[in-house]
């Protein structure tokens, strides 16, 4: 009886993950088959259906472009963004939980409030504030938004994996008499790696795909990120759905390739806490 409910279990498991692969996978399916149409395929065929020819013009087309400007501007802002992120929050989180002052806890409740405000109240403000300093339409005029909205979550999930880290392995090196900066530069990081990679590829993935700033905080192609390049294939009474599907194909290609290079220590950041000894 209880092999069968063991079974039950597993088949009821497995059917559970297929549906959420697929609701994953077809997606994704859908983009690189229409980016391989025409336009006339798009309308005289079913969505799903393979074509007779497949249409590699498309990929030549997008990255004769403006394609790989738009890719540099989105290397450059996402790197520099991720980079502060992990960095403040790390140290933000190290002086919260394990330095301790008083109003830790007052300062820790704040800073995670943050993630409650929306990103539509600091349009205006930022937008103001981007002309007065002489940034906008600069790549500096998105990072500085991007860092600010990404730390309070960064913070949230940081301090409470911090708390995991032994106290002994602390205490110890303070009695070694190691320096503060070197206990968080030489025990706290390290420990921390695979929280570090989770929330690096997770903050990557958000800035990766970020529209609503990128579109109010630049203006000329030499500053524009991934996200607008889509305009090009946008008429005023049409779109180039198979060029849109083709250049997204394309922008979804480094998400891949970090999340491949980095998913081992994200699926080890994810588990930690999960299991109480």
């Amino acid at each position: 009886m209880k092999r069968k409910i063991f079974r039950l279990s597993s088949l009821f498991k497995g059917l559970c993950l297929l549906i959420v692969l697929a609701v994953c996978v077809i997606p994704f399916l859908f983009m690189i088959i229409t980016s391989l149409k025409s336009s006339q395929d798009l309308y005289s065929s079913p969505v799903d259906q393979l074509p007779e020819v497949f249409h590699f013009e498309n990929y030549a087309e997008v990255l004769s472009g403006n394609f790989f400007q738009y890719l540099l501007n989105s290397l450059i802002v996402v790197a520099i963004s991720v980079v502060l992120v992990l960095l403040v929050s790390a140290m933000a989180s190290f002086s919260l939980i394990r330095v301790g002052f008083k109003g830790a806890s007052g300062a820790l409740g704040l800073i995670i409030a943050g993630m409650a405000i929306p990103v539509h109240v600091a349009i205006v403000p930022l937008f103001l504030m981007s002309v007065e300093t002489n940034v906008y339409d600069t790549l500096f005029a998105l990072i500085g938004p991007y860092v600010a909205f990404a730390i309070p979550m960064s913070i949230f999930i940081l301090s409470d994996f911090m708390r995991t880290v032994p106290k002994e392995m602390e205490e110890a090196a303070r009695i070694d008499g190691c320096p503060l900066y070197k206990i968080f530069f030489k025990i706290f990081l390290p420990l921390t790696s695979p929280a570090l990679v989770t929330l690096a590829i997770y903050n990557a993935v958000q800035l990766w795909g970020e529209f609503l700033f990128a579109l109010v905080l630049t203006q000329d192609i030499a500053s524009r990120t991934l996200p607008l390049g889509i305009w090009e294939f946008k008429g005023v009474h049409q779109a180039n759905i198979p060029m849109i599907m083709t250049f997204l194909t394309l922008s979804s290609l480094p998400l891949f390739i970090v999340y491949i290079a980095g998913q081992e220590r994200m699926i080890k950041g994810m588990m930690v806490g999960s299991v109480k000894e």
